[in-house]
């Protein structure tokens, strides 16, 4: 099912698309966005970087607010290009207000326009037991001293 180009300007791509097949599998990297546009590279190379491991997916950089694309744009070019089934990963560190309450109702929306459409929302990188033990390992030897 091809759906409708979105009504504003289409989301910038991580990774640009494969011009000899389109992968079916479409992950959204979802951060909240901030005033600063530097403030997000740290996610832009976290994209490159999935985009660059796993050729078999479409990888899109998304944010809730203050930057673009939103989320609603991300996935809607990934429909529209044919992808069926779109992952979103947030890099959020927990399950807070924003996780809680207004993807869902932003993933409900979504799901409403774009009803053929596979959604699945993986968890806040936050609650990635593998995730907190490499920062944890990381804040364990960051700071000089003895250790235990």
């Amino acid at each position: 099912m091809i759906f409708p180009p979105p009504p504003v300007a289409p989301a910038v791509s991580a990774a640009p698309a494969k011009a000899d097949a389109v992968a079916q599998t479409g992950l959204v990297l979802f951060a909240h966005g901030a005033r600063d546009p530097e403030w997000a590279e740290p996610f832009r190379a976290i994209a490159a970087r999935v985009a660059a491991g796993r050729k078999d997916l479409t990888v899109k950089l998304a944010f809730l607010e203050m930057q673009p694309p939103s989320l609603a744009d991300a996935i809607t070019e990934l429909a529209t290009a044919g992808h069926g089934t779109i992952h979103i990963a947030p890099l959020f560190m927990a399950q807070g207000g924003h996780l809680k309450k207004d993807v869902p109702v932003l993933l409900a929306e979504i799901s409403r326009q774009q009803p053929g459409l596979k959604i699945e929302l993986l968890p806040a990188i936050g609650d990635v037991p593998g995730l907190r033990d490499a920062i944890a390992d990381w804040l364990t030897g960051a700071v000089p001293g003895a250790s235990a």
